[in-house]
């Protein structure tokens, strides 16, 4: 992990609402791994915080994020054109790739609209030997993005793509037409989300891992913001940025 300036090489829009940013850093795209996030200092004078961003892709020495305008930060960085330069640091978290060995026989991505931005790069360097099937759930389909990923199955809230209801609703109803074998599931999204999602996968006595959304400041676990309640361990919280991102959701109260 290391602070960089670096130089923003494209944008491409994925959808209506959602917008890959691409830029090129040696160093990050030769240590980065799926799962890990880059923490960008979008301008200089303001916001003050950095923001957290997933890696979405690596090609080459260009490394991918995606996001959509919700914010201060993002317009921001929306504002931005290739040419300009970004202040990161990174690669920053854990990975997803410590949490794929073990005996199942199915992968279960679930990603609930922006929280799709990690699975790409994992499922790049997925293990091929096992099955995958990725769940996607947003409000409406301009929040979908299915770039990079396999085995896609979608539920939207207002059904303009896919199944009409929520992500969960979406898992249940396909494990009753399909026979998974053992499972794994690994999340990303709205807290809501994946404790429903959590809570089902433990119903299945099924590992769950969940890639936390939370605001950071440092990104490396010095301003001791971002913590999280864990349970059966002697401490009472976990910095989500350097002791994760990813958790096994048994340990974590979401």
């Amino acid at each position: 992990m290391k602070q960089e300036i670096v130089p923003i090489h494209s944008f491409t829009s994925l959808t209506s609402e959602i917008l890959e940013l691409t830029f090129i850093s040696d160093d990050i795209a030769q240590t980065a791994k799926p799962g890990q996030f880059i923490n960008i200092r979008v301008d200089h004078n303001f916001p003050l915080l950095r923001r957290p961003f997933s890696i979405f892709n690596v090609e080459g020495n260009k490394i991918s994020i995606v996001f959509n305008v919700i914010g201060t930060g993002t317009k921001l960085l929306a504002k931005k054109r290739p040419g300009d330069t970004l202040d990161v640091v990174g690669p920053c978290g854990n990975t997803f790739l410590s949490f794929l060995d073990g005996e199942y026989d199915t992968a279960i991505f679930v990603a609930g609209g922006i929280g799709v931005a990690p699975f790409p790069f994992f499922t790049k360097h997925f293990h091929q030997s096992k099955k995958l099937v990725t769940y996607l759930g947003a409000r409406y389909k301009e929040l979908i993005v299915t770039k990079g990923l396999q085995n896609v199955k979608i539920a939207t809230d207002d059904g303009s793509v896919g199944f009409r209801g929520t992500v969960l609703e979406l898992i249940k109803d396909d494990f009753q037409k399909n026979n998974y074998g053992n499972v794994r599931f690994f999340l990303c999204g709205p807290t809501p989300m994946m404790k429903a999602v959590s809570d089902f996968a433990h119903s299945l006595n099924a590992d769950c891992y969940a890639s936390l959304e939370t605001d950071m400041a440092c990104g490396i676990g010095l301003c001791q913001g971002c913590n999280i309640e864990v349970v059966g361990q002697e401490k009472k919280y976990a910095l989500v940025c350097k002791e994760g991102t990813i958790f096994n959701t048994q340990t974590v109260i979401l």
